[in-house]
């Protein structure tokens, strides 16, 4: 084989050792498991809670609207408004945070976990 001619193979060389690996002549493909899927960094402090939680986390609302089966509980400060839906997760069972949106007091949305984590330092403050 002359020089020019095994040089022109060498880009082969890589099929060739993986044509080795396995009977078909194909590598077994390894995946990663797919990371784990996360509330959004605070959400989890408000979400899946009942309204007791929520009571002790950020004391009394500035409103509790109830219309059945659905409940909001809203949280003002200078900071941002907060607004947590309930809903029981079956029947006869205690309503729980499914939702929650958050705006700045000029009606932008802002981050929900920011927003979370202002009206928890509020109540700490007190």
């Amino acid at each position: 084989m002359t020089l020019l001619r095994s040089v022109r193979l060498l880009p082969l060389a890589p099929a060739a050792l993986l044509a080795a690996c396995g009977p078909s002549g194909q590598v077994p493909v390894v995946s990663a498991p797919p990371p784990p899927v996360r509330a959004e960094a605070g959400l989890d402090r408000v979400l899946g809670k009942d309204a007791r939680a929520l009571i002790s986390l950020f004391g009394v609302p500035d409103q509790d609207v109830r219309e059945e089966p659905a409940r909001k509980l809203q949280y003002a400060s200078g900071v941002c408004v907060l607004d947590a839906y309930l809903y029981p997760p079956g029947p006869g069972r205690e309503p729980v945070v499914t939702h929650v949106d958050a705006r700045l007091p000029t009606g932008e949305d802002i981050d929900r976990a920011s927003c979370i984590a202002a009206l928890s330092r509020r109540k700490e403050a007190r």
